[in-house]
């Protein structure tokens, strides 16, 4: 693992010289702009970011009951009304087909093309759906003194296709998906009591340890995002995943479906701890 070392004066000057960081709206303002289009880790602390799944109105309810039966993967934050891109129970002025850095366009279950702007594809029957995201628990393991390897690194986060079935509905079902984040073993309780803090952001881990145990045959390569980073002592920590629900889409191999490219997040309006 790459390091780099600051002495104390040019650590200091260069966080005076920081910008503030822009806080959720302002941060969509800068993706809808094209001004920011990189992974929403490390993005505006302790706000919900939410993962993203668009289908037809046809397909919503049988989606919406599939949610409800995977709560840990899919926690719903909003539901969005057919051909509707507002979202105002998540913030001021969303638009869906615009606030996100990173789409996908899937046909037939296939990923087709990734764009950072959705207006020219929208509908009039689309329905949003927005699930909870493990990065909005991420600053909370930071003000704990946890590392987050990912973001030290600059890499977005690793994540899996494990062999932990759904609870299918209609035609939508298939393997969990699973974010890692490399943990000191020492410290593993303080990280699940942290993540169990969080419920619509997956809460705590699902598993620690082996990766085999859950049908993960090789760490160092992550079916989405970036290969990890391990020091010394670390534990893999798995948590659910809201890339489920791209997967769900799939396995369901609708004719026409978005979502957001993974670790590419809606940044809302929505305090993420449940303190």
């Amino acid at each position: 693992m790459s390091s780099h070392v600051e002495n104390s004066d040019s650590a200091a000057a260069s966080d005076a010289a920081k910008p503030e960081a822009p806080g959720p709206a302002a941060l969509r303002a800068a993706i809808r702009s094209g001004a920011f289009a990189n992974p929403t880790t490390g993005q505006c602390d302790g706000f919900l970011q939410g993962n993203l799944v668009i289908l037809p109105q046809a397909q919503a309810d049988d989606f919406a009951r599939f949610c409800e039966l995977n709560p840990r993967p899919l926690p719903l934050l909003a539901q969005s009304a057919p051909g509707d891109p507002a979202l105002p129970t998540l913030g001021a002025g969303i638009d869906i087909r615009s606030d996100v850095p990173g789409y996908c366009i899937l046909r037939d279950g296939e990923l087709a093309e990734t764009v950072t702007d959705i207006s020219a594809h929208w509908r009039d029957d689309l329905v949003s759906f927005v699930l909870g995201c493990s990065f909005s628990f991420e600053a909370a393991l930071l003000a704990a003194g946890l590392p987050l390897r990912n973001q030290q690194a600059g890499r977005n986060v690793s994540m899996y296709r494990s062999n932990i079935d759904t609870a299918p509905s209609g035609p939508f079902g298939g393997p969990m998906v699973v974010s890692m984040r490399a943990m000191p073993s020492d410290r593993l309780d303080e990280v699940r009591a942290i993540s169990a803090r969080f419920p619509l952001a997956h809460g705590a881990p699902l598993h620690l340890g082996d990766p085999g145990a859950i049908g993960i045959p090789d760490l160092d390569a992550p079916d989405w995002g970036d290969a990890p980073v391990l020091a010394p002592g670390d534990v893999p920590v798995f948590w659910a995943c809201g890339v489920t629900g791209q997967q769900a889409l799939r396995h369901a191999r609708l004719p026409f479906a978005m979502t957001h490219s993974p670790g590419h997040m809606l940044v809302t309006d929505l305090q993420a701890a449940n303190d």
